[in-house]
């Protein structure tokens, strides 16, 4: 199958070759030049391309070497596979590459992929909304280099009590702790961290929240690394059968079943 020749942003999911998309798989075995983020996506499913593709990394070029590569190819009537990590849509530096792209008049598509926020939940074995415990989760990262607008401070976020999922974050694990005991969270708070999610090194720490800093250091995790917290992240919840979803209650009724009263 010949691919359309425009940039397609590829999602590579968050370590395991196999937890890619169906079409991404297709699109990167297809496309006539790869350019992928040699730090992070897996160098088992970049050689699944075909052999005549043109394989470029892209850990040394800035963003408008990039840009120009993958101009130049699409403009030749080539196809691009630009290959991201987890799920372009999140921390994935997607939208300065198609601000780029659309002002050369360059085409591309979006393809998801699987994050490592819940290639992370399932490795844990965790369900990150459970029914009368919380049913919200935010995704975020705690400032550093990097800042984030002043009503995304964390201290802000964390006073919603939800399940919280920090990416980038593992340096920062102090500043982590004392923002969400500032925002009222107890000490005792379960805490997860998944280093590497889906790869054969994959780490796992599960702590507390006073335990968090400590932890990581024990365990030499700095980076590449999903911070978990929230009480949705007991590994003892598995153990209680105390939060059933309305969906499978068999006295709820709802488009496809009519629910049966107790009783009744």
């Amino acid at each position: 199958m010949t691919l359309e020749p425009k940039v397609y942003i590829v999602g590579a999911g968050p370590g395991d070759p196999e937890l890619i998309t169906v079409k991404g798989s297709r699109i990167l075995r297809t496309a006539d030049v790869v350019l992928y983020t040699d730090s992070l996506v897996n160098d088992e499913l970049i050689a699944t391309a075909k052999p005549e593709a043109q394989v470029l990394q892209s850990s040394g070029m800035d963003l408008e070497r990039q840009v120009e590569i993958m101009s130049e190819a699409v403009q030749a009537g080539r196809s691009v596979a630009r290959v991201h990590t987890g799920d372009p849509a999140v921390y994935g530096a997607i939208l300065e590459q198609m601000v780029l792209l659309k002002q050369r008049g360059v085409a591309y598509e979006i393809i998801p992929g699987v994050s490592s926020v819940f290639a992370s939940a399932a490795v844990l074995g965790a369900e990150l909304t459970v029914p009368d415990l919380t049913q919200t989760v935010i995704l975020t990262r705690a400032e550093g280099r990097t800042p984030v607008p002043d009503r995304e401070k964390l201290r802000d976020l964390a006073s919603h009590h939800c399940t919280v999922a920090l990416f980038l974050s593992a340096t920062l694990a102090k500043k982590v702790v004392a923002e969400f005991l500032a925002a009222g969270w107890s000490e005792d708070t379960p805490v997860a961290v998944v280093q590497r999610a889906t790869w054969p090194d994959q780490k796992i720490v599960r702590t507390t929240l006073a335990q968090l800093p400590a932890d990581l250091r024990a365990a030499g995790i700095t980076m590449h690394a999903m911070i978990l917290a929230g009480w949705a992240l007991d590994p003892g919840l598995v153990d209680k059968d105390a939060h059933r979803s309305k969906l499978y209650d068999k006295s709820f009724t709802h488009g496809y079943r009519k629910g049966v009263k107790p009783g009744g």
